[in-house]
């Protein structure tokens, strides 16, 4: 009797360490600035030395699930222009919120230093272009991270998807237009209540098709055309402006592809942007560039495929290590300047902003990785009701507006950086397939452990509403 107790009580432990081996940490809290209490977005939240790490979200808030193993590790919390907290992740406290102080460093002091530097906006920024093949990755890498897609007017959300992606780069110096590549291995949610009225996508697609340069989407009736023929061309248009592969293979990339023909940030980088030094920030303990990033002479022009995608000038900001040049984030956004651009937003996005771009990178291994991607520009849809008599009341006007007007945001958050070539080739997907938008099982057991974005409270509200409302796929 007492052997067979003996015996349980030992297949207990060994049931026990099993589970403890693969259980995980949950760290979650809130990041606010110590001297206004204004929650702090897009915090870098992460494991000292390894790529396990999140972001904080527009009301400074994270959650991050950490394995086991690395309890004893150092968790980092750090923001450009703050000191970083530190903490051991088993001594982390998820009850008090997290407060950092500004960090500033003395420009003047900095430039007083010494060594010969650039000391102008361009010159810094060009001397970062010429660094990029010693920062950037030069070997093949993958990165396994979270996606999250959203289409909303005003008022509400119509689409929402989140997804587990692979990216998988061979380097730096290669094209990415034949040697990146992305892959949507899983999806958690995808929720879709578009009002599918959308003739001016429908017209472009038949445009495509035929090769019919005379159609108008006045001329389309909506009750002619097939409900499945508009899911086709949203889905064409979708692919087209906002898939995966374009925004990795794009010139919006502007960083890993300022090697490809007519870069954003290639040979004529500064007859489309001009830069100028802001001022010394510091960085987890790393001095820092701030940098304005304004127009300059030329036009930017986006050159895609079948959409008048021309005719910006670039706004934002730049910042670049002091010590070895490399970019740690790109604040990044096109507005229309030539008259036509300026009608066509007006007209079709009730906006001058087209795209909006944030990529920030984190350094492993002494090379810089995308770390996290924030990407939103308005939406070609035709839905709600037109105003026809821009004479009557504007309270009338603005409503139809708010739900009239579409914009889509997506957000990418890389939790994982593989390097050796073994482990690449045994996690490589045997069929590649970036197309975000096709419906796919839930995997539960999968998104246990999967670390995501967190909602704010505003998108976690409108989400709610709109699972209530949506039929097409649950949970």
């Amino acid at each position: 009797m007492r052997s067979s107790y003996i015996k349980y009580l030992l297949r207990l432990a060994v049931v026990c360490f099993g589970l403890n081996g693969f259980s995980q940490i949950e760290l979650k809290n809130k990041i606010v600035d110590f001297n206004t209490l204004v929650p702090i977005e897009s915090a870098s939240i992460y494991v000292k030395n390894t790529t396990i790490g999140t972001v904080s979200n527009s009301d400074g808030k994270f959650v991050l699930l950490i394995p086991n193993e690395f309890k004893n590790d150092t968790l980092i919390i750090s923001s450009i222009g703050y000191k970083s907290f530190k903490s051991a992740v088993i001594e982390f406290d998820n009850t008090a919120e997290i407060y950092l102080e500004e960090d500033i460093a003395s420009l003047d002091e900095i430039l007083l230093v010494a060594e010969a530097r650039p000391k102008t906006g361009n010159d810094i920024v060009l001397k970062a272009i010429e660094k990029l093949p010693a920062n950037l990755p030069e070997m093949p890498y993958m990165q396994k991270g979270f996606l999250r897609h959203k289409e909303r007017n005003k008022k509400e959300f119509k689409w929402l998807i989140e997804s587990a992606i692979t990216l998988y780069d061979s380097s730096y110096n290669s094209s990415s237009a034949y040697n990146l590549k992305v892959n949507v291995d899983e999806v958690r949610k995808s929720y879709d209540l578009r009002d599918v009225d959308s003739l001016l996508t429908y017209t472009a697609y038949l445009k495509y098709k035929s090769n019919k340069g005379n159609l108008r989407a006045k001329n389309l009736r909506r009750d002619t055309i097939k409900t499945s023929s508009l899911v086709k061309a949203i889905k064409w248009n979708d692919n087209r402006i906002n898939g995966l592969e374009n925004l990795f293979t794009g010139k919006l990339n502007m960083v890993r592809n300022a090697n490809i023909k007519n870069a954003l940030f290639g040979e004529n980088l500064l007859d489309k942007h001009q830069f100028d030094l802001d001022t010394i920030l510091v960085d987890n303990d790393r001095k820092i560039y701030k940098i304005k990033i304004s127009e300059s002479s030329n036009f930017i022009n986006l050159d895609t495929k079948g959409v008048f995608n021309d005719g910006y000038i670039a706004n934002g900001w730049i910042y670049i290590y002091w010590d070895n040049y490399a970019i740690k984030k790109i604040e990044y956004e096109l507005i229309a300047a030539s008259n036509a651009q300026k009608s066509r937003s007006k007209a079709l996005f009730d906006t001058q902003i087209n795209h909006k771009l944030v990529i920030n990178y984190s350094a492993y291994q002494e090379k810089m990785y995308p770390n996290y991607i924030y990407y939103e520009t308005p939406k070609l849809v035709n839905v709600g009701s037109k105003v026809e008599d821009r004479k009557g009341a504007i309270g009338e006007l603005e409503q139809h507006k708010d739900e009239r007007y579409y914009y889509t945001v997506q957000e990418i958050l890389f939790t994982e950086i593989i390097l050796d070539a073994i482990q690449i080739e045994e996690r490589l997907p045997k069929h590649w397939d970036s197309d975000i938008f096709s419906i796919r099982p839930y995997n539960k057991d999968f998104w246990k452990n999967y670390n995501t974005l967190l909602e704010s409270e505003e998108d976690e509200k409108l989400i709610q509403d709109l699972t209530k409302r949506s039929a097409l796929f649950k949970e």
